[in-house]
């Protein structure tokens, strides 16, 4: 399989009315892990909603791409089964549906009928890949996300993104609300899937994902665009300095454009 690309030009993005996202520009490729990272109210997570058609975001300009299909011209389904992937800030719980019910759905929904993942392959699968998070046996038949923790809904998500492989993986603030234990295990499980057939884009508010995760490309947003980027010592300084050296350095005022964590 051929490395992908997910190519971002001039995006632009409001909601109800309000302009969020105002004319950003990214280039993932297979291989690759970028980090996103910036003050409140920058845009970041709205961008991560974007990406996947979320019906509340409404794309004013731009394009999106991966590899030579128009992205936006996806339904949300769509753009799964072409190999995107989002680790939500906030997963929803789905009563009645089993975890294990739910992944295996997943994975045949992105395979051709009659091309469909046996029982025992996928329960191989998935013993492995709940061994590796450091998930009881238990979690396959819980209900998806219900009752789950801040931290077992997180597990879960880096569990779904280790099943169903994508092409590009876009994780929002997987993170947050995680304890240091928890944070190492889903780090291990993001490393895991590195190769040169995965790009991935973290959305992140803190170094310290970054000091288990080493990102090859580090973006700053702010106020709906990046507005600088570098390598993994640009989070480092981020952490040590805060912002304001870069809202100086390039003549920033201090205002968010809102809405968005």
């Amino acid at each position: 399989m051929a490395a992908s690309t997910l190519k971002i030009e001039n995006l632009h993005v409001s909601i109800e009315g309000k302009e969020i996202i105002k004319g950003l520009d990214l280039e993932i490729n297979g291989g690759e892990i970028h980090a996103v990272m910036g003050p409140n109210g920058t845009g970041k997570s709205t961008l991560a909603s974007a990406i996947m058609g979320h019906p509340k975001y409404e794309i004013t300009q731009g394009k999106v791409f991966l590899d030579d299909e128009d992205v936006l011209e996806m339904e949300v389904d769509e753009r799964a089964k072409a190999g995107l992937f989002l680790a939500m800030q906030y997963p929803s719980e789905v009563s009645g549906v089993t975890n294990a019910d739910f992944l295996r759905t997943s994975i045949n929904a992105r395979r051709e009928e009659g091309d469909e993942i046996s029982l025992m392959k996928f329960i191989k699968k998935l013993d492995s890949k709940m061994a590796e998070l450091d998930m009881g046996e238990e979690f396959a038949q819980r209900y998806l996300n219900e009752g789950f923790s801040g931290g077992e809904k997180k597990r879960n998500e880096i569990l779904q993104l280790m099943m169903l492989e994508p092409k590009i993986a876009v994780l929002d603030e997987i993170d947050s609300g995680l304890d240091i234990d928890a944070l190492k295990v889903v780090s291990k499980g993001v490393n895991a899937m590195r190769n040169e057939e995965f790009g991935c884009l973290i959305i992140t508010h803190y170094q310290r994902l970054l000091n288990y995760i080493t990102p090859d490309k580090v973006h700053v947003m702010m106020q709906g665009r990046i507005v600088k980027s570098g390598g993994a010592e640009l989070a480092q300084r981020l952490e040590a300095e805060g912002y304001d050296w870069i809202k100086e350095e390039l003549g920033i005022k201090d205002e968010t454009v809102g809405q968005e964590a």
